[in-house]
């Protein structure tokens, strides 16, 4: 299904209130908010958008985030969706684009899926720059002393390459290149692009980037970008970076497009700037958050919201009927391969079977005081039972409603009775699940017994040493961000539906100072992912015209 043709994005502005002096445009199709540009007061419902776990299926999660701001401008409301720049890591990798599809998707769609205004670059450059003056800062003997076998700092790339997870600098014996252990982490999974979503203006960015550690001293100490003077010239580099962009839905309505960290490794939610630009213009905004509601939804209501002020009044779960089948553990399937028949034929016991995740979500999402509204992502190949069954189930389980879309192959047309129900939902008596003054290992607790479904956490010594060690320097009141596999509520991908009965693992812990999180990891999660057996790059072309083929 082609894309539509792009409005230009003067129109879009205009549209959305935006005078002319509020936005630069970056060509016909796109623009960033100009330097300094304050949002109006907030007069938005905030409408979240998390999904089931997800499977190598996908539920469409971004597709309904895009049909629903589109149906809800169709209902006569102005709505804006905000959503992550994607990476290119995952485009040409395991997932492909990720700028929606059908009838519902972002334009320009070549441009958000490849380099876009240029943000991920920036972040790259930033991370590495930072990288290069702190090596040049120990191969000089300044001051503070930094020791070199205690330089955490790492490159990052954006692109999935394994073979640049664990390398080895300055292999060249040059006098100044310093000769360390040391890799490469994927952009997006990086804390320069955690800070750039989360602060809330250039001091504030600013700021932040001094407070990265990037090592310690001889004597035990962290050392700081700031210690070492990279922060002033990181901040440079992200200056444009931190404006929000604006693009457009595949029904030219309005659309912010900025950041893109992780769900499975950082907070997954895109910038607190273009929301709290959105609220001020807009009666709704629909924000997407990463992966399932266990990764992307509950670092918005404890890191994004704690950092813009912004609390959520409705949460939109997606599901969909072969992913919730999936959930059953009776079916295997591998992504780039066919779906099994199996699992493409009716099958309402599967269904059944495979419900307890989507229940598991309900009830952790109904915790935090939210009404929720199941949105069941409707495929050519499912069965009109399955469906019905689908929403009883979510309706038995704690939605307030449930409703079957089509926006993929409807646009907003396909997303009305979701937007009806979305602008009906109950107001929310929204409460986050721990005190940012409670202890840090009690935080990683309730979320692994509340929402992982574990009986309790197991911290490797290292772990618990650094937990200690924060507490002491000050960093106990900092919310605590887990780094898990996105593919299971609990820490093993292999663990389908809802696991109960098992002990978390938490192998190591790290401080984003700058981001403002205290970061554990679980498993043998991975900051540099490799390509899959078939990834996406070989589907993606160019043609004799210079169209793009194989994106979307």
């Amino acid at each position: 299904m082609s894309p539509a043709e792009p409005s230009r994005i003067e129109t879009i502005a205009a549209e959305l209130g935006l005078s002319p002096t509020e936005f630069e445009p970056y060509g016909w199709y796109k623009a960033k908010l100009a330097p300094g540009y304050v949002p109006p007061p907030r007069r938005a419902r905030y409408v979240g958008v998390s999904a089931v776990t997800p499977t190598p299926l996908g539920e469409g999660k971004t597709v309904v985030t895009i049909g629903l701001s589109m149906a809800l401008c169709r209902a006569g409301h102005k709505a804006v969706a905000t959503l992550r720049e994607p990476s290119r890591a995952p485009v040409f990798g395991i997932k492909g684009g990720g700028a929606g599809g059908g009838r519902s998707m972002l334009l320009p769609m070549e441009d958000i899926n490849l380099h876009f205004t240029g943000d991920l670059p920036a972040v790259s450059a930033a991370n590495n720059l930072l990288a290069a003056m702190v090596d040049n800062h120990v191969a000089r003997n300044r001051t503070p002393r930094l020791d070199a076998e205690g330089i955490s700092w790492r490159r990052v790339v954006d692109v999935s390459d394994r073979g640049l997870s664990q390398i080895t600098t300055g292999s060249g014996g040059r006098k100044l290149a310093l000769r360390r252990e040391t890799g490469f982490d994927l952009t997006a999974a990086s804390e320069v692009m955690a800070i750039l979503a989360l602060a809330r203006d250039m001091a504030d960015l600013r700021a932040r980037l001094g407070l990265i550690i990037v090592g310690l001293s001889p004597s035990g100490d962290p050392v700081t970008a700031e210690d070492i003077g990279a922060a002033g010239s990181m901040a440079a580099l992200l200056r444009d970076a931190l404006r929000p962009n604006l693009a457009q839905t595949s029904e030219h309505t309005p659309a912010f497009v900025h950041t893109g960290p992780f769900a499975n490794i950082a907070h997954g939610n895109s910038s607190v700037l273009a929301d709290l630009a959105a609220v001020g213009l807009a009666d709704f905004v629909v924000t997407e958050s990463g992966f399932g509601a266990d990764c992307g939804a509950e670092k918005l209501f404890h890191i994004k919201c704690r950092a813009s002020g912004i609390t959520p009044d409705v949460e939109v779960l997606v599901c969909s009927a072969r992913a919730i089948k999936l959930h059953s553990g009776r079916f295997d399937v591998h992504p780039g391969k066919p779906l099994p028949d199996a699992l493409l034929a009716e099958d309402l016991d599967a269904l059944r079977a495979g419900a307890v995740n989507l229940e598991a979500h309900l009830d952790h999402l109904r915790a935090f005081g939210l009404p929720v509204v199941v949105a069941v992502n409707r495929f050519p190949t499912d069965h009109e039972a399955e469906l019905d069954e689908l929403c009883r189930l979510a309706r038995e389980a704690g939605a307030s409603q449930a409703v079957v879309c089509d926006v993929y192959a409807r646009g907003g047309e396909g997303g009305e009775e979701l937007a009806d129900a979305v602008a009906s939902a109950k107001p929310a008596s929204f409460r986050e699940l721990y005190p940012l003054d409670a202890p840090l290992e009690d935080k990683l607790r309730i979320l692994a017994t509340r929402i992982y479904g574990a009986d309790d956490i197991d911290l490797s010594p290292g772990a618990s040493k650094a937990l200690a060690r924060l507490t002491k320097l000050g960093f106990g009141a900092l919310p605590v961000c887990v780094a898990k596999t996105q593919y299971s509520l609990s820490h093993d991908p292999k663990l389908s539906g809802r696991p109960r009965g098992y002990r978390f693992p938490i192998r190591e812990v790290r401080l984003s100072a700058g981001a403002g999180f205290v970061y554990a990891l679980t498993n043998n999660i991975r900051t540099m992912p490799g390509l899959p057996g078939t990834p996406a790059a070989l589907g993606i072309d160019v043609d004799e015209s210079g169209a793009i083929t194989g994106l979307f």
